[in-house]
């Protein structure tokens, strides 16, 4: 059968922009679907706003610390509505980017919501097309539990269009966004309280990244609360909120904002129209090579629900444009080694294992650990620490994962995630000479284990 595209990706993310623009480059007729805007997640309402947003928060550190360097300041007053529309110019200009490098690469373009209407066949705008391979890549959206007044609640997708930055912030989540939007919103003068309903959060992140990240917080003013709840959620006279947690304890806010989770964005998407299988979790189940249960159906990203992360799906659509048009130069997508920052304040750079999964992966290890003020704040007032950790394999002295929280974490992670993809050892590290002086140079000075 002659279709009328080689490649049909839904949905203009960043895992579907890469998929479709190398498949053009690869010589496929290939088409994108998007709905709502391009670029996804990632360029509208998340790293790339969120990072606009921590850069806009960190300023009221770098105001009350220049006085140490000699600096005398006028009163600093902060304009969310500046921020906000400094933002929303950029965004547009990566929009515009975007755009470009699907057109520039022989991609049609098509606005509007698609829809699988058979294994080979989208509907979009009332059109019907055929295509060869059809690529699932509209990632996921974030979900508010259905508790009474959830509707008063926002998400990420609403936080980088407030009107106004509300005066009282309660961030309701224990994952990196939570904690990373409670860092925004306390930096930029809002009173902030992070509500967990564990007992700590960043699951699955090193346990001493966890305790320090907690005590730098903590040091900063911000009210974090674990074991907390929220039951249901009022809306007050006076236009505030009043948050009544499991506990009885009842807290008054202007905001509340849930990060508590995303699910995949499957939206009448049509699958019911063919064999894609969805897992427990309602992700789309792919095997190794992405392809659903449904042969001519693929899909990347976020909406399969591996590593939610933005490169990763970049990986994922170079990958499935590989495979099917040059085959030659496909090789899977190692899921190890997987370097990742959490742009909180301050930031966390982590790659590879934890010192928890090390251990529980059978590894006899050792742990290097260093906590250090920075020279930046030696002459101000500030006390804040950085942490830097090693985990170690004993036997073959092998590096399994490095650690830090501090200024520029995931900078100088990013570099150190190519020597951990390589092999690195300890040896290697205590024989690089460091760069002096610097924090980054803690990190092959570290040479006495701590004790366990």
């Amino acid at each position: 059968m002659a279709y009328e595209f080689d490649l049909f990706v839904i949905g203009a993310g960043s895992g579907g922009v890469r998929a479709a623009r190398f498949a053009a480059g690869f010589g496929a007729k290939v088409a994108v679907a998007e709905s709502r805007y391009l670029g996804g997640t990632c360029v509208n309402v998340g790293c790339v706003p969120k990072k606009l947003l921590v850069y806009g928060a960190h300023f009221a550190e770098d105001f009350e610390q220049a006085s140490g360097f000699g600096w005398s300041l006028g009163e600093a007053n902060f304009d969310w509505a500046t921020l906000i529309a400094n933002k929303d110019r950029e965004i547009n200009r990566l929009n515009g980017i975007y755009r470009n490098l699907l057109l520039n690469s022989g991609v049609t373009l098509m606005e509007g919501h698609a829809k699988l209407t058979g294994p080979n066949e989208v509907e979009v705008n009332g059109q019907r097309y055929t295509a060869k391979h059809i690529l699932i890549a509209t990632g996921g959206w974030p979900q508010i539990p259905e508790i009474p007044g959830h509707e008063h609640a926002i998400s990420s997708n609403e936080a980088f269009f407030l009107k106004a930055l509300p005066k009282r912030v309660l961030v309701v989540g224990g994952g990196y966004i939570a904690v990373e939007f409670a860092g925004i919103f306390q930096g930029l003068g809002a009173e902030t309280s992070l509500l967990y309903r564990g007992e700590m959060f960043l699951r699955g992140f090193d346990g001493a990244v966890r305790k320090h990240l907690h005590e730098e917080l903590t040091k900063r003013g911000m009210d974090v609360q674990f074991n907390a709840d929220i039951a249901r959620i009022d809306k007050q006279a006076d236009g505030s909120l009043k948050a009544t947690l499991k506990d009885g304890r009842e807290l008054i806010a202007d905001c509340v904002f849930y990060a508590t989770g995303r699910r995949p964005m499957l939206d009448n998407l049509g699958l019911e129209t063919t064999g894609v299988k969805l897992d427990k979790r309602g992700f789309v189940e792919v095997d190794e090579l992405y392809q659903s249960a449904e042969p001519s159906i693929l899909a990347i990203g976020d909406v399969i629900g591996r590593v939610q992360l933005t490169p990763v799906a970049l990986a994922e659509g170079m990958a499935v444009a590989r495979r099917l048009f040059k085959p030659e130069q496909y090789r899977p997508v190692d899921y190890k080694m997987i370097p990742t920052a959490v742009f909180s304040l301050p930031n966390i750079g982590t790659v590879g294992l934890s010192e928890e999964q090390a251990i529980e992966d059978g590894h006899t290890v050792q742990i290097f650990e260093s906590s250090f003020r920075p020279m930046k704040l030696t002459l101000t007032e500030c006390q804040e620490r950085t942490l830097m950790k090693l985990v170690v394999d004993a036997d073959t002295d092998k590096v399994l994962g490095c650690h830090m929280v501090g200024p520029e974490a995931g900078e100088i992670v990013q570099g150190l995630a190519i020597a951990l993809k390589a092999g690195a050892i300890k040896q290697h590290f205590d024989e690089t000479i460091g760069v002096h002086p610097t924090a980054a140079e803690e990190f092959v000075t570290m040479r006495t284990p701590v004790k366990r």
